[in-house]
């Protein structure tokens, strides 16, 4: 009875984490709209991107002790948001920017630190939050490369304009230190260590909960 107590606790954390991680990363690809915000909404939306992708696989990781399984969850993130994008889609909404499916290579890069590591959980944390908080940005900049000039979604989807007090003052483009992606790689290393040890930390809770 324990083992299949444990095991649909199991299931329902993966679809309750994917399903919440796909919400909460379903909105990252509208930093094209805000063309005057356009690099902070970047460097806030890769962050949170990162740790919702390095908190789940960590989790699915640990709990299977498979290698893989991490870049299983990513691609089960990455369906969930096609599916509700092109439910918006059907109603209008610009879909082209959310294809590229930015979180498997990140969620590849834990697997391969996980592996090569034989299986140590302490740097699948370490090695793999520092790659796969570094590596996202990176990603996701190529996301934005690809899809539709912003300036082109931004007239085909007017929005009001800022007031003057809200326009932002234009980035110094070149500057190491206003680059988003080193800003969101540097912010995303840090912080993506203490969402993969999140990750392995409700692991251990589920059995906990399960052995009472």
């Amino acid at each position: 009875v324990m083992v299949w107590l444990r095991r649909c606790t199991h299931y329902l954390f993966i679809v309750v984490v994917a399903a919440n991680s796909t919400l909460l990363t379903i909105n990252a690809g509208d930093y094209i709209f805000y063309t005057d915000w356009a690099w902070t909404s970047f460097v806030v939306f890769s962050i949170s991107q990162t740790l919702m992708l390095v908190v789940g696989a960590t989790y699915y990781l640990t709990f299977t002790g498979v290698p893989g399984t991490a870049t299983y969850y990513a691609l089960i993130m990455t369906v969930y948001t096609w599916i509700a994008k092109g439910a918006w889609f059907a109603l209008g909404y610009p879909y082209d920017f959310i294809v590229t499916p930015v979180w498997l290579p990140s969620a590849m890069l834990l697997d391969l630190a996980y592996w090569a590591t034989k299986k140590n959980k302490h740097s699948l944390i370490l090695f793999g939050g520092v790659l796969c908080g570094m590596s996202l940005p990176l990603f996701n900049m190529v996301n934005l490369i690809t899809v539709a000039d912003p300036l082109e979604t931004a007239f085909k989807y007017p929005r009001p304009t800022l007031p003057p007090y809200m326009t932002p003052i234009e980035p110094q483009v070149g500057k190491f230190n206003n680059s988003p992606v080193a800003l969101g790689a540097g912010a995303g290393a840090v912080l993506a260590c203490t969402f993969a040890a999140l990750g392995c930390k409700l692991n251990t809770w589920t059995y906990r909960w399960m052995a009472a």
